[in-house]
């Protein structure tokens, strides 16, 4: 039955194949982002929070990142094994990979939850959020409410990828616009009726990840092409280190943000105090809280440019699987192509529209300083995008092939070696606009390395081919 029911991935269209999974997979994780950024939003507007309570949320941003990265390290590691598994025809190893993906993301969801909830001072200070006692007090009581809800939130983006892989990319995306709607709806009511300011924005989060998670569970016992029996819901740890291995890139992609992040703050909190304004106390806050808009808006490209790679990986990995190379290769030239456009719209839209971008912030309820640093932090920062998105579906198109050790290890050049080094050191000769060129300049010297790679893979996809 399990190998029946997923032919079609090898015969199909690859172009309508895309489309059919790409599609739900964007929009998935383009909700899960909306979380983070519609709470910016209206914490933005909200004239008794403003910027003080954007930098918090700028603090706290990239810790529910670390969350997100373990999560996707577990589901996207479990989808493309279970892909390549059932192209293989072995759905056993498949049901396996699934149910030793439920107990990890259930541990180390819980791990995480407590080590947020003892350390909660040291993290927000190691994130740049002492930058005044104003904004410390907002990421306090921020944090500690989004660390409540993180078993639920991992969960749910765990799983995620492992509906795809069953074949539902539908009700994947489904299962996270409910809680994300649910937020977006609480979030007024809770910030600006009751009051209850960056615990409102949370708890709204929160409320909206527990209903993912429990359309999660339910949709585990009703899983259609792979249904783990319950010997299987445990931790097999030859599977679970194959698939870890697989998600690796995934992980990376995530918690590479997470580092850049935290050099980046504390760059800004650094050289912010030496800048003739936004040195001063009631500016201070300005960069930190700018610089965490340009991510959010980076945020929702990148959510569309790595969900239409990840929406390939079922795809990728069964053709791979049955030896169907030329099948991958049209679908990995389709996949480039979609992604170059996407960073070319990206590009205009940063360049030619900062000031609309920034107003939707709460620009109008702030100074001058705050709109300038804006524009020209979206124009610099941003203006590689285009390079950003090819990598970006490079990374993930290797893993999904299998080849891990190719995908991590660019990966790790772009995210930790570019990424986090250009960001501690170009600000020491160019201050805070070297916080900006970090990010250009990293996305320049990694598409170098993705255009061998690409041409390498393009050369092995090229070569002789089984037939299923």
């Amino acid at each position: 039955m399990e190998t029946k029911s997923n032919q079609f991935l090898g015969k199909e269209p690859v172009g309508k194949l895309m489309r059919q999974y790409a599609i739900p997979c964007i929009i998935s994780l383009l909700v899960g982002a909306l979380y983070n950024i519609v709470d910016q939003i209206f914490i933005a507007n909200a004239t008794y929070l403003g910027s003080y309570g954007n930098a918090a949320n700028t603090v706290v941003f990239p810790l529910t990142v670390i969350a997100l990265a373990i999560a996707v390290m577990i589901g996207d590691g479990c989808c493309a094994f279970v892909s390549l598994s059932l192209g293989r025809k072995e759905p056993e190893k498949a049901k396996k990979s699934v149910g030793s993906a439920v107990v990890l993301a259930i541990f180390t969801s819980l791990i995480l939850c407590a080590v947020y909830l003892i350390f909660s001072n040291q993290i927000i200070e190691m994130f740049g959020g002492t930058v005044n006692e104003e904004t410390f007090r907002h990421s306090k009581e921020y944090f500690f409410y989004i660390s409540l809800g993180i078993p639920f939130y991992m969960f749910g983006q765990a799983m995620n990828p492992v509906i795809r892989a069953d074949g539902n990319p539908k009700f994947a995306m489904a299962s996270t616009l409910a809680g994300a709607v649910l937020n977006i709806i609480l979030d007024p009511v809770f910030i600006f009726v009751f009051k209850w300011g960056m615990m409102g924005a949370a708890v709204a989060t929160v409320i909206g990840q527990i209903v993912t998670a429990v359309l999660a569970i339910w949709y585990l016992l009703h899983m259609k092409m792979v249904r783990p029996a319950k010997q299987d819901y445990r931790i097999d740890w030859k599977i679970s280190r194959k698939t870890l291995a697989l998600g690796i890139t995934s992980f990376l992609s995530q918690i590479s943000l997470v580092a850049a992040m935290a050099a980046i703050n504390n760059m800004i909190r650094k050289y912010g105090a030496l800048d003739p304004i936004f040195g001063q106390e009631q500016f201070a806050q300005i960069p930190m809280a700018v610089v965490g808009i340009v991510m959010k808006f980076f945020q929702i490209v990148i959510s569309i440019v790595v969900g239409m790679a990840a929406g390939c990986i079922p795809i990728v990995g069964y053709n791979m699987g049955a030896g169907l190379k030329k099948r991958v290769k049209s679908l990995f030239t389709k996949l480039l192509t979609s992604e170059a456009g996407v960073g070319a719209v990206s590009l205009i839209i940063v360049e030619f529209f900062p000031r609309q971008l920034i107003a939707a912030f709460g620009a109008a309820n702030e100074s001058v300083y705050y709109t300038d640093f804006a524009v020209k932090a979206f124009r610099i920062y941003l203006c590689m995008i285009i390079f950003a998105c090819i990598n970006k579906a490079c990374f993930i198109f290797l893993q999904a092939m299998g080849k891990a050790i190719a995908s991590t290890m660019l990966s790790m050049v772009r995210e930790i070696v570019f990424g986090v080094g250009f960001a501690l050191l170009l600000p020491v000769f160019f201050g805070l606009d070297g916080v900006l060129y970090s990010m250009p300049v990293s996305d320049i010297l990694t598409f170098v390395i993705a255009v061998v790679l690409i041409i390498r893979t393009y050369k092995e996809l090229n070569g002789s081919f089984e037939q299923p």
